[in-house]
């Protein structure tokens, strides 16, 4: 019999084998100071440009002091329980309410975290002769979720409609033949490292054609697309065809948490059956108050939504500009595509890191190819015009390096932190 531990240590994953050289640096660093455009590392100031407070919300005086007052009166343990059986309050009910009113949608339940609330849903929605039909760049706690699907599961093209009817097809054909199960389609409103928007106007045109129900994650879109913000649906003006509309905290509204929002009685069948809110505690007060406080100040201050996408569109204007391949984005989101290897990769983040004081996320194999590098950009309504200039030369300078080879090495850097 193996030992399921020695199996482990021998085999850390892809970037686990790195980890040795990279802990605290390349994976897992340490920003410390005050959320905002500028942060230390290591002692050293850098701009930042790898956190999700898209509309500068994480560290605005009127959010800390909502923050501090909540958790002065209630505590961080306040309500104890789950929501079911002893942690329901009416403020809880009071942002579920604002939330699916915002959203245009009747009725909407908290989630304790976003990853782990969509993928409780799609287990509560779906049963075994159920389909779902998916995107292929869908995020991983969709795929997460999948995973706990006991029927079929069909994947389609990344925004390939085309590829979409024909999974479609094949679904409907298997429903009729099982006779049992409906069709669940997932896709996203933004997609998170691409930063293109989902096809979701075609997709809920398609509902004239094939029988399906439609969940859409636009954890990138809730407060930075639409007129008021409501996100990609707005954008799009599909709202009313989404059926099921799910979006995290984490975002735009700099938090925790998560909701999902939709048609009453869905929304109440999940309340009843979606086990990762059944079995676990309810989300402390402070942060529900925080949460109603954010959500009341993305709908009031317009002008948050106004200096991001300011800010998001000198800074893509300028990289094209300059020669940068962004790809198709469509959303603030703004990815950087260039070719190169790991090794090439971390000296240059190097680079940038220590001589140019500009902190942002790469993406390197496995998870895209190989020879491949994305950087992943995140303007915010906290930058300045100051921080995307620096940007902008310090990318146009290490960019010529990378081309002259001068990041080639055999191996990644040690910047490891003593553990």
């Amino acid at each position: 019999m193996a030992d399921i531990f020695e199996r482990l240590i021998k085999n850390y994953g892809p970037i686990g084998q790195h980890r040795e050289r990279a802990h605290g640096y390349f994976a897992f660093p340490k920003l410390e100071g005050e959320i905002g455009s500028r942060m230390n590392f290591r002692g050293k100031e850098v701009i930042v440009w790898s956190l999700n407070n898209y509309l500068g919300l994480a560290n605005h005086p009127e959010v800390r002091k909502m923050d501090a007052d909540a958790s002065k009166e209630f505590g961080l343990a306040s309500p104890m329980g789950a929501r079911m059986m002893s942690g329901n309050t009416n403020h809880h009910e009071q942002l579920e309410k604002e939330l699916a009113e915002f959203e245009q949608k009747e009725d909407a339940i908290l989630l304790n975290f976003g990853y782990q609330g969509i993928m409780s849903t799609i287990d509560a929605l779906c049963g075994r002769h159920d389909i779902i039909v998916y995107d292929a760049e869908s995020h991983a706690c969709i795929i997460d979720g999948l995973r706990l699907h006991p029927g079929h599961r069909y994947v389609f093209k990344h925004n390939d409609l085309e590829d979409f009817e024909k999974q479609m097809e094949r679904s409907t054909a298997l429903i009729k033949k099982q006779k049992a199960g409906g069709i669940l389609v997932i896709t996203e409103g933004v997609f998170g490292m691409a930063g293109d928007q989902g096809k979701l106007k075609e997709i809920v045109a398609l509902k004239s054609k094939y029988d399906f129900r439609l969940l859409v994650d636009d954890a990138h879109g809730f407060g930075t697309l639409g007129k008021t913000g409501a996100g990609a649906g707005e954008e799009q003006g599909c709202q009313d065809g989404i059926d099921l509309y799910f979006s995290t905290f984490a975002k735009s509204m700099a938090s925790i948490g998560a909701f999902l929002a939709g048609p009453r009685t869905i929304i109440d069948y999940i309340r009843y059956n979606i086990r990762s809110q059944i079995f676990a505690k309810s989300l402390p007060m402070p942060i529900v108050f925080g949460n109603l406080k954010r959500l009341d100040m993305l709908r009031t201050m317009p002008e948050l939504k106004e200096k991001l996408w300011s800010n998001a569109m000198k800074l893509q204007k300028g990289l094209k500009e300059r020669g940068f391949d962004i790809g198709n984005t469509d959303s603030v989101v703004t990815p950087i595509y260039m070719k190169g290897g790991v090794e090439e990769a971390t000296l240059m983040v190097m680079d940038l890191r220590e001589n140019y004081g500009i902190f942002c996320s790469i993406v390197v194999y496995p998870v895209i190819p190989k020879g491949h590098i994305i950087y992943r950009l995140i303007p915010t309504a906290a930058h300045n015009d100051e921080d995307i200039e620096r940007t902008l030369k310090a990318f146009s300078e290490t960019k010529a390096k990378l081309d002259e080879g001068a990041y080639k090495a055999e191996v990644i850097p040690d910047m490891a932190d003593a553990r």
